[in-house]
């Protein structure tokens, strides 16, 4: 019959003691680090570097507040964005509805997700202080978490700017007759 070694518990204070495994790294393992390198390629401390730099300071669109449906305009523009590791600090103001707030957050390079507070309440917004914006695709679509439960929050939805469209050039074809 099969005793279960994990239903026998172990005294308090007991320490069970490690051995490292005496045996060598196999060629097999040392030949697949060495093709293939590490797992992970990806330096999120460098991208925040070049995030800090190229990131839009201002963002448009739009937030929905889930009280009651209405479509609000919004803008965040970013005054500071500094590189922190694989995180960026964030500092700027946000106008929802008219109602300008000033904001700090943080943005992770590694996994775009976004916190992004408001640092004053508005009695005149849905915003109110305690509350928070929060992320996983970066400023790109973040949802407001009230601070209280009966408030049931709402949706940012910001997009960069635009580049104006490069005019297009044409040149007259001349005309050729079919004859």
């Amino acid at each position: 019959m099969p005793v279960l070694l994990a239903a026998v518990p172990l005294p308090v204070g007991s320490v069970v003691p490690f051995n490292a495994p005496a045996v060598a790294p196999t060629s097999a393992m040392s030949a697949f680090q060495s093709e293939l390198g590490p797992v992970e390629t990806f330096d999120p401390a460098s991208r925040a570097q070049d995030l800090a730099v190229s990131i839009p300071r201002t963002w448009t669109g739009t937030y929905q507040s889930f009280i009651d449906g209405q479509v609000v305009p919004a803008e965040l523009r970013l005054s500071s964005v500094v590189a922190i590791g694989q995180m960026l600090d964030l500092r700027g103001e946000l106008t929802v509805a008219g109602v300008t707030t000033p904001v700090q957050g943080n943005f992770n390079a590694k996994s775009d997700q976004l916190d992004l507070l408001p640092l004053e309440g508005n009695p005149g917004s849905a915003l109110e202080l305690g509350g928070a914006f929060q992320g996983l695709q970066g400023v790109y679509l973040a949802g407001w978490n009230a601070p209280r439960l009966t408030h049931p929050g709402g949706v940012l939805d910001l997009q960069p700017p635009r580049p104006a469209p490069r005019p297009v050039v044409r040149r007259a074809v001349p005309v050729r007759g079919l004859w």
